[in-house]
């Protein structure tokens, strides 16, 4: 059972830069074309409509806004999938299986080293964040465009069949996935090009890299527990919609106009495909909730501990605020030397400062179980307790760390 929140009184210094860059966007829905820097807060507050929650979660499952373009016009990346990627090779590289879109005894008949059966599993959009499109050309099915959506990232499966084949778990960071590995399977790209995709690895991407040229990935961020966070990512830039039409749009390729002058980007890849779905896309991610801690991964008595040292002797809360565990809500932000972090990722952005990260879902394994600050150089929450420990010069004993620890898994 989760921890009460409301034990979390404003008083913190762990400003754990753990998650923070989901595929999420601009808070005015007539265009994603600005930054919103003076906007108001967005309507969080109040039930959510159930009729755009449903249109919503269509979006992040299955809307590419015309990405095909990219990712088989200019990638290819249909070619290899139909001759090369297996269901096993593509469980390798982290891509996950929706079991719920399968017929009964699917698997069990199955190759799994068969290319076939993945563009059959295409086919049946049973491929997580991956949408194909599947002709019958002389009794055979052809892979013929292909194209990701948001769910690429930002799902995964609770591997109820196996590892990596399960029921959907939307909102949740797939850590396991090699997107830098995928993109280098294209016969498009230059050598130089794949060195640096495949130096990513698992769980890492740099959405400024084909923008600014300079190699600094970060972790996939979850995309859920965002319904009261003022601003995404981990630089503050802009409100949550405002994300999602950057990424649809120069990560993604999708179709429509994005433009911010303070990082000098303008990309306009015509028609608009994107600007009419930010706004039921916002309200599904909003209705995603921060799953709770997983029973037995944590011990409550150490943990309720550990609550106090976080308000307490460790200071926490004096950043992280109120129920989201953030005080970008408060309209801070923070110098890299602040908090201890390479100011690298930060002079790429528009505020050249790090967001205080809205701590949720730090702990639920398999699939959430770290690296922790924006550019996981933390493994452990152990690792992120002793870098603020040694940050701060904090007087915690052995006992006070271990049972931090345990609260923060409960968050």
């Amino acid at each position: 059972m989760r921890h009460n929140r409301s034990w979390l009184a404003p008083a913190g210094v762990l400003l754990g830069l753990a998650t923070g860059l989901a595929m999420l966007a601009c808070e005015d829905d007539h265009g994603p074309t600005g930054p919103s820097a003076a906007r108001a807060k967005h309507p969080a507050q109040g039930p959510l409509n159930p009729a755009l929650v449903a249109q919503g979660r269509t979006i992040f499952r299955f809307e590419t806004y015309g990405d095909e373009t990219f990712w088989t016009d200019t990638l290819r990346l249909h070619e290899v999938i139909e001759d090369g990627v297996s269901p096993l090779t593509a469980l390798s590289v982290g891509l996950k299986v929706d079991a719920d879109a399968l017929p009964p005894g699917t698997l069990g008949s199955a190759d799994l080293n068969d290319p076939a059966t993945t563009v059959a599993l295409l086919k049946l959009n049973a491929v997580v964040g991956l949408k194909g499109t599947v002709e019958t050309v002389n009794g055979e099915n052809r892979l013929t465009r292909v194209g990701i959506t948001c769910a690429f990232c930002h799902s995964t499966v609770n591997n109820s069949v196996q590892a990596g084949i399960g029921q959907r778990l939307d909102g949740w960071p797939n850590r396991d996935l090699d997107v830098g590995a995928i993109v280098a399977l294209s016969p498009a790209l230059t050598p130089a090009q794949k060195a640096v995709y495949t130096s990513w690895g698992p769980g890492m991407y740099d959405p400024r890299f084909n923008l600014d040229g300079k190699n600094i990935p970060v972790v996939i961020p979850p995309a859920f527990g965002l319904r009261h966070v003022e601003r995404e990512i981990y630089t503050g830039d802009d409100t949550i919609s405002y994300w999602n039409a950057y990424v649809a749009i120069t990560q993604m390729h999708g179709h429509g106009h994005f433009a911010d002058p303070r990082i000098g980007v303008d990309v306009n890849n015509p028609p608009d495909l994107v600007s009419s779905k930010l706004k039921p896309l916002r309200v599904y991610q909003f209705s995603l909730e921060t799953p709770e801690a997983l029973a037995g991964s944590f011990d409550a008595s150490a943990a309720r501990r550990g609550h106090a040292v976080f308000n307490g002797a460790a200071g926490c809360a004096r950043c992280h605020l109120g129920s989201t565990y953030t005080d970008v809500t408060a309209g801070r932000l923070h110098p890299a030397v602040e908090v201890g972090q390479d100011p690298a990722y930060a002079r790429r952005s528009a505020t050249g400062l790090y967001r205080t990260t809205p701590l949720r879902g730090l702990w639920h394994p398999p699939q959430l179980k770290g690296p922790y600050f924006h550019d996981g150089n933390a493994g452990t929450l152990a690792e992120v307790v002793e870098h603020y420990v040694q940050l701060f010069g904090l007087s915690l004993s052995a006992q006070q760390k271990a049972d931090l620890v345990e609260y923060l898994q409960t968050l």
